[in-house]
């Protein structure tokens, strides 16, 4: 089965730059899921896990508007061994933090403008955002590949 691999019209704003922020990360030895749950009431748009174990959360902003109606960012750091925004190029970026890392990002490609202090998670919350994580991509995949098994099993 070909795959169309550039075809990224049909997803949202924030869509785009989350599947460009995953491909950079990607060329980076990170694997990414997006939409990630790490408690309840949070939804981070990227997550990424690097080869050493290393949990980045990147949230995805398409707008002025989109940034400044995220009252729950804070939150995340907790969650992560660094955070970063990721907005495109027109974003006006003197609205971010600059202790916060900064990405540059469309739907094809991303670059890392400024990287963030690394502030180690506890290795008992590093477990749990571990196997979570695992679950979550296990469970992507597998609706992938059996979406009515997924939906009976949730039902």
């Amino acid at each position: 089965m070909e795959m169309d691999t550039d075809a990224p019209l049909s997803l949202t704003p924030g869509q785009r730059l989350a599947r460009g922020v995953a491909r950079a990360l990607r060329s980076m030895d990170f694997v990414t899921v997006e939409e990630f749950v790490p408690a309840p009431g949070l939804r981070v748009d990227v997550l990424g896990l690097g080869p050493k174990g290393e949990l980045w959360v990147i949230e995805c902003k398409s707008s002025r508007a989109d940034f400044q109606a995220d009252q729950k960012w804070q939150g995340y750091l907790e969650w992560c061994d660094r955070y970063f925004w990721a907005v495109d190029a027109d974003f006006p970026t003197e609205l971010l933090a600059p202790d916060q890392g900064l990405i540059i990002a469309d739907a094809y490609d991303a670059e890392i403008i400024r990287m963030p202090a690394e502030t180690p998670l506890a290795a008992a919350r590093r477990k749990v955002m571990v196997q979570k994580f695992a679950r979550h991509a296990a469970l992507r995949l597998q609706a992938l590949r059996d979406p009515a098994g997924i939906i009976s099993a949730w039902a």
